[in-house]
């Protein structure tokens, strides 16, 4: 360690930098990756918020009554349009305002977006903390959810952008770890909130506008990424940007050289980013950048975060027991999330995604017989107690291997593999694609599992073999290969390769 900089020295001189950590790069990436605290907070809290009873009776009143008959179907116990829509109202105007951040970023730069976004996200819990009808709920939670938009767009480009490339998936992975441990504060103060009477869900999503001013006033004191400073045509800002995260005894300028360059070769496209994407060179970012955020949602990870409390109470718990039960299932995703940031540079992104995979399917298929075993299809029967935790041991190794796959490499992987003059574009269109499925997924999952019962696990396995099998074909490693030439993994690609411009270095070409 020298001048506050851990090194890492490459065989290229020009690169000796890549494993270079500084202070300052840990604690700007930290700032930055806390946007995911107040996305993983509002996940977490909206369950909770929904188990609570005065809740229900002020906004929702006709779920107390289900409650009260004497033998309730426990699959179809929370079927409700209009409390689905209070959760997944969030990510209808997330997706809205992920798109319209693609545009302003360009403007802005990846820090103001992060400002503007926190303030948004602080006047939508003011909203939801005073309302006095579901319609001013609502409108709370679509601020919240446009203020998600924002920092959800910007927060994994900038820790991307800012980080040594030979740790750049363990940095990424800390908007993660921030994203579960913003869940498992928030299952905390359901708990706290559920003690407080009749006015607890307020003191619960209040508490959402505490980790948004603590993101939101670090951002001020964070400098901008030099890519974006580059393309904004800020050249000295962007020297001392680098020099800040590389540390001053660092040869930055090799680095500076290899950004101005390719911002010059990109400059042409910037323009029309979402024009430029559709072109047939970039089908390859397209397709894994759509791909990867809507398989995320179909693992079934983010139903399971949001409705879990309900669900402990569908089988039976008491709404202390739920909320306790959502603590534990939060606080192993969010332990996970270190075990990514161990392994995702030391062993890859690839092995990650099919090892989660797999364990996630064969849980899924348990809990398909577990239910199908102690409910069947009428729903009317008591879950027995062993059965009970048996159901929460099994959501807990989901949630661990989610934690350590597909949770972080979902911000990983698609801020990495984006070229400069699209990324902010492509970057929107991910965190779209995130919101889109979340949406239908949380607007149509109570009355999913009305329908399908103990099938719906089955659903979500499905999925899940779907989606394993297509990062295992399709999903090339990116692990340590510098942001400027990670358009060499598509032209070594067996499948790829015909999409990307450079025939020397095709496929075909390579195995000759």
């Amino acid at each position: 360690m020298a001048g506050g900089t851990f090194a890492t020295q490459g065989s290229d001189p020009r690169h000796a930098a890549d494993g270079t950590i500084t202070r300052s790069v840990v604690i700007i990436c930290i700032v930055a990756a806390s946007a995911g605290l107040i996305f993983g907070y509002d996940v977490g809290i909206s369950g909770g918020v929904t188990a609570m009873p005065p809740f229900l009776e002020k906004f929702f009143p006709s779920i107390p009554k289900k409650m009260a008959q004497a033998k309730p179907n426990q699959y179809c116990l929370f079927d409700s349009q209009s409390l689905t829509a209070f959760t997944s109202s969030l990510y209808i105007s997330g997706l809205v305002s992920s798109l319209i951040a693609g545009r302003v970023t360009t403007t802005t730069g990846r820090r103001g977006i992060l400002i503007i976004g926190g303030i948004i996200f602080l006047i939508g819990t003011i909203l939801g903390v005073a309302a006095v009808n579901l319609p001013m709920l609502l409108l709370g939670r679509l601020l919240l959810g446009f203020g998600v938009g924002f920092t959800n767009q910007a927060a994994p480009i900038y820790v991307t952008e800012m980080a040594p490339p030979k740790w750049r998936g363990a940095f990424t992975t800390a908007f993660q770890s921030f994203l579960s441990g913003g869940a498992l504060l928030a299952t905390i103060i359901n708990w706290f909130g559920s003690k407080m009477g009749e006015n607890g869900w307020r003191f619960s999503l209040g508490c959402a506008g505490i980790p948004a001013l603590i993101m939101t006033v670090g951002a001020f004191f964070i400098p901008d990424t030099p890519s974006s400073l580059i393309q904004r045509g800020q050249l000295q800002k962007a020297r001392q940007s680098l020099n800040q995260v590389r540390g001053v005894e660092s040869d930055t300028e090799a680095e500076l050289n290899d950004l101005i360059s390719h911002h010059e070769a990109a400059k042409a496209a910037t323009k029309q980013p979402y024009k430029t994407i559709i072109q047939r060179k970039y089908r390859p970012h397209l397709v894994i950048t759509t791909a990867i955020p809507t398989f995320q949602q179909l693992t079934g990870i983010n139903i399971v975060a949001f409705y879990a409390p309900v669900l402990f109470r569908s089988i039976g718990l008491s709404v202390d027991g739920s909320l306790v039960g959502a603590i534990i299932l939060n606080f192993i995703n969010f332990s996970s999330t270190f075990v990514s940031a161990y392994s995702v540079d030391r062993f890859g992104r690839r092995l990650l995604f099919l090892e989660g995979g797999v364990q996630m399917i064969l849980c899924q298929f348990v809990l398909a017989y577990i239910f199908s075993a102690e409910l069947g299809t009428a729903g009317t029967a008591n879950f027995s107690k062993g059965s009970a935790i048996l159901v929460l041991v099994l959501m807990c190794i989901i949630s661990a291997g989610f934690g350590w796959s597909w949770g972080p490499l979902t911000w990983i992987v698609p801020s990495e593999i984006l070229p400069l003059e699209v990324r902010p574009a492509g970057q929107g269109i991910c965190i779209a694609s995130n919101f889109l499925m979340t949406f239908i997924l949380s607007q149509a999952f109570l009355s999913i599992l009305c329908k399908m019962k103990y099938g719906v696990f089955l659903f979500y396995a499905g999925w899940v073999l779907i989606m394993t099998a297509f990062m295992g074909l399709f999903m090339p490693e990116t692990k340590g290969i510098r942001l400027e030439e990670m358009d060499k993994i598509w032209q070594g690609h067996w499948f790829w390769y015909r999409f990307v411009e450079d025939p020397s270095l095709n496929y075909a070409n390579m195995i000759e």
